[in-house]
């Protein structure tokens, strides 16, 4: 998932809520070695002015740190940088009106699967020559499948988001529920919860919203399978394919093994949150961004030992694959000062500045040391464990029409759900109207 639609405010006090450790310390970093010099930038850039938005809303740690970074930046190069804060609902508008006018900033925070969209209108500057040195090298390839079209790159990841599951810890430790560690267990676990708590409860909720593809991607995933390949220039469906099949099976199960109410079939994370809150859901596959805003929903009831994470489990065991969410940091490709804003984009994705952002912002840092050290803290190493082999939705400009606006595989399950189609004939149309749609110029 890119971490997008989710404001600044509500990660960061989900993280200080987890008791998220720091990698870094609270104050400004000195720069890294990626940094720019600033005796051969400085004079450079001097009198130069850029435009770097940041979206979202925001709030008194984000605010810090982009404080912080440009106070840097300036002292670096002698650059001058305004900072405009976007809210995420006026992104979509904000983005399309600069690149259908030929404005817009110099540099842009970029949600990750949003990268091949702008980048098919020309709206973003490559920057490959940025992550094939200093620190962001050491970024993993895995993290960078959305980023890198063609040989170019056109981000750099700077922070990053998987799923576990959420589950209300209290209702485990009365009913004597373990932890479950293969899918079968987590379906006995949910029956159990349902059995006790009412069957207006859902055990393990079912998305089929605007974000139901973070769950059936990640059990879809698991099993082997793959929305679509490239083959040559074309895109190639494989909804139909064994591996998909089998995830697809585990997802729509979910309610027609009846551990998700058929009544809610079109209900997202934000939606199920606002359930789980008023005691109806069990368990459902979010993040730690949730926290914050449960405790208010739930006014104060919910929170602390009462709420846990734990990996979503594959059907023999081990951990599921999950969605590779994150943000980036971009040049914007009518830059008026491209140059400068290469530079600002080089220091704040370097090792110190990234690892700060991230970590300040309630996020996973991109590079693996600081990503190993997470390993050991039990709020974020269920998070840190998925993110280290997280896979992303396939990397087309129009993945977004196929996964929001046409809900293609929202479509299929709720045909095989409502019984009005097999999965066989639901998942073949499926896959050659993805295709269709990933191939359309």
């Amino acid at each position: 998932m890119r971490i997008a639609k989710i404001t600044a405010a509500t990660v960061t006090t989900a993280a200080l809520a987890l008791g998220l450790a720091a990698c870094g310390s609270s104050e400004a970093p000195s720069s890294s070695p990626s940094a720019a010099a600033p005796a051969s930038s400085g004079p450079k850039y001097a009198g130069k002015t850029l435009t770097f938005w940041r979206l979202g809303d925001t709030n008194p740690a984000a605010q810090k740190y982009t404080d912080e970074l440009v106070a840097e930046f300036e002292k670096e190069t002698g650059a001058k940088v305004n900072v405009e804060w976007i809210p995420w609902p006026q992104v979509n508008d904000k983005f399309t009106a600069a690149a259908a006018g030929g404005t817009g900033p110099d540099v842009t925070e970029i949600g990750n699967d949003q990268v091949p969209l702008w980048q098919s209108q020309e709206a973003l500057e490559p920057i490959t020559d940025i992550v094939a040195a200093g620190d962001q090298a050491q970024i993993p390839k895995n993290l960078m499948g959305l980023e890198t079209i063609d040989g170019e790159t056109y981000a750099v990841p700077w922070g990053g988001g998987s799923r576990a599951v959420l589950y209300r810890a209290d209702w485990f430790k009365e009913l004597k529920i373990e932890i479950p560690k293969t899918w079968d267990e987590l379906v006995a676990a949910a029956k159990k919860i349902q059995a006790k708590k009412g069957s207006d409860v859902d055990g393990f909720a079912f998305n089929g919203g605007s974000d139901a593809n973070h769950l059936l991607g990640a059990l879809a995933w698991t099993a082997g399978g793959e929305y679509a390949v490239k083959e040559g220039d074309k895109w190639v469906g494989k909804l139909a394919d064994p591996g998909f099949k089998a995830g697809f099976a585990q997802y729509t199960g979910l309610v027609t093994d009846g551990l998700s109410s058929k009544s809610r079939l079109n209900q997202n994370t934000t939606e199920i949150r606002t359930r789980f809150s008023n005691n109806k859901v069990g368990m459902y596959l979010t993040a730690s961004w949730d926290l914050a805003t449960i405790e208010e929903e739930s006014k104060g009831k919910l929170k602390g030992d009462k709420l846990a994470f734990f990996p979503l489990p594959s059907k023999d065991g081990g951990e599921a694959q999950s969605f590779l969410g994150g943000n980036d940091i971009a040049v914007w490709g009518t830059a008026k000062e491209k140059d400068a804003a290469k530079e600002f984009v080089k220091l704040a994705s370097g090792k110190q500045w990234g690892v700060k952002y991230a970590t300040d912002g309630g996020l996973l840092p991109v590079y693996p040391e600081a990503l190993a050290a997470l390993s050991g803290d039990p709020a974020q190493a269920p998070f840190a464990a998925a993110f280290a082999k997280a896979k992303a939705f396939p990397a087309d400009p129009q993945w977004t029409e196929a996964n929001e606006t046409k809900a293609v595989l929202q479509n299929a399950a709720r045909k095989v759900i409502e019984g009005k189609a097999s999965a066989d004939d639901a998942l073949a149309a499926a896959s050659k109207e993805l295709e269709d749609i990933l191939n359309a110029s």
